[in-house]
């Protein structure tokens, strides 16, 4: 499951980029809207959303992005909760649905806020995703369990987004915990850069993998964003093939 960051470094590159993720074997792509206070980023997306407020990406525009690329793969949007909202959550929904988007995941929005957002999205029928971390309490992680929806993105450590030089020691305990409280499957992001890093996370159990700050690593330095961010996908779906 590649990230995204939708509208870098401009919103028709950005689409080429995510065609290149389906081309390269994806199963599912997350597309992030760009945010001016994105917490939960490390140094890689968040300059990279900074790059494409500056220019010129809107909500619509990312929306638009997806549109195109959920007409092959399954799309998540990954947005923070301000403009969700600001535009108020059955219209950000609708906005969704329309748009092809199968899934919201909403790093900053709280299991115990989520319900309107929730409700919203089950009628547009759009999968609201919700964060587990390695800290959650054993009732806490219940509740976001039931809540879930599509899949429960489990984050392998704590901490922000960013490449790591080896997964986090407590992975399998954090992966076991999350598919003991849900009944959708458990996906694992924060962290994984490498091909080896993902098939060892699904070896633990893990059901979907995410990376992201790698991949738009690649898509900054490469004077070819779509081509090499093809090379370093088809690297990890073979990998994970091994897994099936």
């Amino acid at each position: 499951m590649p990230y995204l960051m939708g509208g870098f470094p401009d919103l028709d590159t950005s689409r080429r980029i995510g065609e290149a993720y389906v081309d390269g074997g994806a199963d599912l792509i997350e597309v992030g809207v760009p945010f001016s206070d994105p917490l939960a980023d490390g140094p890689s997306i968040h300059a990279a959303g900074t790059a494409a407020l500056r220019a010129g990406a809107t909500v619509q525009g990312v929306l638009d992005v997806g549109r195109a690329l959920a007409q092959r793969v399954p799309v998540a949007l990954m947005c923070y909760a301000n403009p969700i909202l600001a535009r108020g959550a059955e219209a950000f929904a609708t906005m969704l649905a329309d748009s092809g988007i199968d899934g919201l995941i909403v790093p900053d929005l709280p299991t115990e806020e989520a319900d309107d957002v929730l409700a919203a999205c089950d009628a547009a029928s759009v999968a609201l995703i919700p964060l587990a971390a390695p800290t959650t309490p054993e009732e806490r992680l219940r509740r976001i369990g039931r809540q879930a929806r599509g899949f429960l993105y489990t984050v392998s450590l704590t901490g922000i987004t960013g490449e790591r030089k080896d997964l986090a020691a407590q992975l399998p305990e954090t992966l076991a915990r999350a598919k003991r409280a849900t009944d959708v499957p458990v996906a694992v992001g924060f962290g994984i850069a490498t091909p080896e890093q993902a098939r060892q996370a699904a070896d633990m159990g893990a059901d979907g993998v995410i990376v992201g700050s790698r991949l738009v690593r690649e898509a900054t330095e490469a004077n070819d964003p779509p081509t090499a961010v093809h090379t370093l996908v088809t690297g990890l779906a073979n990998a994970l093939a091994t897994n099936d």
